[in-house]
């Protein structure tokens, strides 16, 4: 509320708020008693507004029950009370000072002083021996649940574009060193559009099929020889074989492992227009004791436990 652009949109929030507050107490005290000339039935004790439907449906002029009157009283009383206390006025910080800022920052300090000696305790473990370690594994699950499920999923399996983390297969290495660099530093794949340096349409076909008979895919045997000459422009990342490349992140094309998908239809694209998909960085986020935890439960994840005890 403080970030106003100029002082004209904080007398607006003041000039509706107080106009509503004052609204309501108006609008309640017009209600609490009879208002203007009622009429009155045979017997002179009912009071009505003198409107009649159907013949004898009548509108009784009755104010609002005295209980239901001071509960609104009250909320008016709260709302100034608490914009008193706390901000919502326009730019007015309110007399606590409390901004939901600070308040998240020592929530921060709080959980760094109860938990941090915890996380400083595995971060001078071997990644291994933390991912054998039950607690461990329970605090790296729920790290991975918050921050990294959105993409790669709650089973860490991934989606389309996010690769599967419970796997074996990797785009940058899965040793836990090379794991925890990524979570620390985050990843930025880049595979540039190769339409025109493979050629026609006919060629980036045969391409395509040349890259599903690599991992002895459903092809057309004559055209992925046709497109093996044309591969030599994918070569430089992903490999005279199609291996890929971990040091470039570029995937091997052999293996049956697809991050956008394995269709030829999928292929094709990916030639023409590329790809171009990013991992933000934990460092500065999480600080490096947790991306610790995190990276070995990711670890864990493709490494039975008791591997991991080895």
């Amino acid at each position: 509320m403080a970030d106003f652009t100029s002082e004209f949109w904080n007398l607006y929030v003041v000039v509706l708020t107080v106009i509503g507050i004052v609204g309501c107490g108006v609008l309640l005290w017009s209600q609490s008693s009879v208002k203007g000339s009622a009429l009155k039935s045979v017997d002179g004790k009912v009071g009505t507004t003198g409107h009649i439907w159907d013949e004898d449906l009548t509108e009784l002029n009755t104010p609002m029950p005295r209980w239901w009157m001071w509960l609104f009283y009250l909320t008016i009383a709260f709302a100034i009370g608490y914009l008193w206390l706390y901000p919502g006025l326009g730019s007015y910080q309110g007399s606590l000072g409390w901004t939901s800022a600070k308040e998240h920052k020592e929530e921060l300090a709080k959980a760094e002083k109860d938990y941090g000696p915890l996380f400083d305790k595995y971060k001078g473990q071997d990644l291994k021996a933390v991912a054998a370690d039950p607690q461990a594994h329970a605090i790296g699950e729920r790290l991975f649940l918050t921050y990294c499920a959105q993409c790669h999923g709650s089973d860490a399996r991934g989606n389309k574009g996010f690769p599967n983390l419970a796997d074996k297969d990797w785009l940058h290495g899965g040793d836990p060193d090379t794991i925890k660099l990524t979570i620390m530093k985050g990843r930025h794949g880049v595979m540039p559009p190769m339409g025109a340096a493979v050629g026609s349409e006919k060629d980036i076909e045969n391409v395509t099929q040349y890259v599903l008979s690599l991992s002895d895919s459903t092809h057309d045997p004559i055209k992925s020889v046709m497109g093996k000459s044309k591969f030599s422009a994918c070569m430089a990342c992903h490999g005279a074989g199609g291996k890929g490349n971990p040091m470039l992140g570029a995937p091997n094309l052999s293996d049956k492992t697809w991050l956008y998908g394995g269709s030829a239809e999928t292929i094709m694209e990916t030639i023409r227009k590329g790809r171009n998909n990013t991992m933000p960085a934990f460092e500065d986020f999480l600080g490096e004791s947790k991306v610790h935890v995190l990276a070995a439960y990711v670890w864990g994840l493709s490494n039975p436990p008791v591997t991991a005890m080895k």
